[in-house]
């Protein structure tokens, strides 16, 4: 028998959880039982793989520390993955205890929340451990807490062992009724491949990036003919990138032709095209002669704005990185 215990509190010393999962690794340990820990605290990154790790599993142990409100983030990370990647025919045979100890109110209402998820991926659920605690070393000297968490253990091994029929739940029918259209249809190896790229950094950022170039390509396609390219060029050819991995965006706004002009600066590349960004760096209201004399040479941004040709909104020591960003030629 295997059963996986996955913490989703934050480690802290004073978490009366990791003393729960203490006394239970040792009562399992007691009946010979495979028993794999998982701080998720401690493997952050590979948090979307975890759900690979239940395929082996016959139990699995979902201890949450309430701090303040709910289950915390990095529980509810797991079950999202659970959700995405996992194979849910192997997941309709796992029995699932909550464990969930508060300092604060609310852990009845976190122990539902493990519970309805886990219904939701089809799994089965076993009674759990919930105790608000107040003071943690009267609660982890107390023998008769110690005892009630050494029978909650024995239960859920014999529940496991004797592979026991519960009646079925009219949540688990209903939610999974409701949100069944919603879930990705992925073979069990197409859920573990997709969650092994989610966890990477690289191939994440790859792929943001490939989707930001492809929305500056259609949204240049957007203009029509070399109105549509206007200024484009002339900034692109006169880029001079930063050293220091800055990244700013500005949004020239000419108000004669109600074009806004993003300019998205960094290390790597520039993007300029013509549309909307939601918070840049610098707003810059103008017109187009205005731009057209900036990127011929015969007038910097930083002159425009002084003349006051040049309305800004946002941060001045971004504003006046301009003209560092750009040696438009004399035309």
């Amino acid at each position: 028998m295997k059963i996986n215990i996955y913490y989703g509190g934050r480690g802290l010393i004073e978490d009366s959880t990791l003393y729960v999962l203490s006394k239970i690794q040792e009562v399992l340990k007691e009946l010979s039982v495979d028993v794999c820990r998982y701080n998720l605290y401690e493997s952050k990154k590979e948090i979307a793989t975890l759900s690979g790790t239940l395929k082996d599993a016959d139990g699995v142990i979902l201890a949450a520390h309430v701090e303040w409100f709910g289950i915390g983030g990095y529980l509810q990370q797991f079950l999202d993955s659970c959700w995405l990647y996992a194979d849910k025919s192997k997941l309709s045979n796992i029995y699932m205890m909550p464990v969930v100890i508060s300092s604060t109110y609310g852990e009845r209402e976190a122990e539902n929340t493990l519970v309805r998820a886990w219904e939701l991926l089809g799994g089965r659920i076993c009674p759990g451990i919930t105790s608000f605690v107040n003071n943690q070393s009267e609660f982890e000297t107390n023998t008769d807490y110690a005892k009630i968490i050494e029978t909650a253990t024995e239960d859920l091994y014999r529940t496991i062992n004797r592979k026991s029929v519960r009646f079925p739940s009219s949540t688990a029918k209903i939610l999974c009724d409701a949100v069944e259209q919603s879930s990705m249809r992925l073979t069990p190896e197409e859920g573990e491949r997709l969650s092994k790229y989610v966890s990477d950094d690289s191939f994440v950022k790859k792929q943001k990036e490939d989707i930001e170039e492809l929305s500056e390509i259609f949204t240049t396609m957007m203009g029509s003919g070399e109105a549509g390219q206007e200024f484009i060029r002339n900034f692109k050819d006169n880029f001079i990138p930063p050293t220091d991995g800055t990244r700013v965006v500005f949004l020239i706004k000419m108000t004669d032709t109600k074009k806004d002009l993003v300019v998205d600066v960094t290390r790597e590349r520039l993007k300029v095209y013509y549309g909307e960004y939601e918070k840049p760096d610098v707003i810059a209201t103008t017109t187009r002669s205005v731009v057209e004399r900036i990127v011929n040479g015969r007038q910097t941004f930083q002159g425009a704005f002084m003349q006051g040709d040049i309305a800004t909104k946002g941060d001045f020591k971004i504003m006046r990185l301009f003209d560092t960003f750009f040696r438009f030629n004399k035309i």
